[in-house]
């Protein structure tokens, strides 16, 4: 059962704004030829505009009873310390400045807040997550509500117990 999802999915003011970057590039191919070869140029630009946008707005975060994916990655709530929503200055300082290399990182200019994942015992290959969402707080609980139920669930050999179906 799923916890949380949110696709992050890119605002309609962009789309407007590559509208009309597509009519001032299409206008300026279109000069001197035809109506034909104008209708061709703008098809062609608005199609190729359109599914670079879809396709970078179809980054979906989902938190279910076992992982956290952020777009094609998967991390299991066992190996998550904690989740903290950070608001936009905290998000520009992880995201710049603060980064660190190494982090994983999903994160789009249009979205202002994150959630910053701690991984348990902090690998050297994926120290921590930033995600960035249009809810951080609602995010970061499903999360930690996710990461607890995970927690007592598991048995003292560290095994995960099967899923009752009861949600509480």
């Amino acid at each position: 059962m799923r916890e949380y999802s949110e696709r992050l999915g890119v605002p309609v003011s962009w789309w407007l704004v590559v509208t009309a970057c597509v009519v001032l590039l299409g206008t300026t191919l279109w000069a001197g030829l035809s109506l034909l070869w104008a209708i061709v140029i703008y098809a062609v630009l608005e199609s190729a505009s359109a599914l670079v946008l879809l396709a970078w707005g179809a980054a979906r975060i989902v938190v279910t009873e076992t992982d956290l994916r952020a777009g094609a990655q998967r991390l299991p709530l066992a190996n998550v310390a904690e989740a903290t929503a950070l608001d936009r200055d905290q998000t520009i300082a992880l995201r710049g400045p603060r980064a660190d290399p190494a982090a994983f990182l999903l994160v789009r200019p249009y979205l202002h807040r994150s959630v910053y994942v701690a991984i348990e015992g902090r690998p050297a290959e994926r120290p921590y997550w930033l995600i960035g969402t249009r809810r951080p707080a609602e995010l970061a609980a499903a999360i930690e509500r996710a990461r607890i139920a995970v927690g007592a669930d598991a048995d003292e050999g560290g095994a995960r117990r099967p899923a009752t179906g009861a949600m509480g």
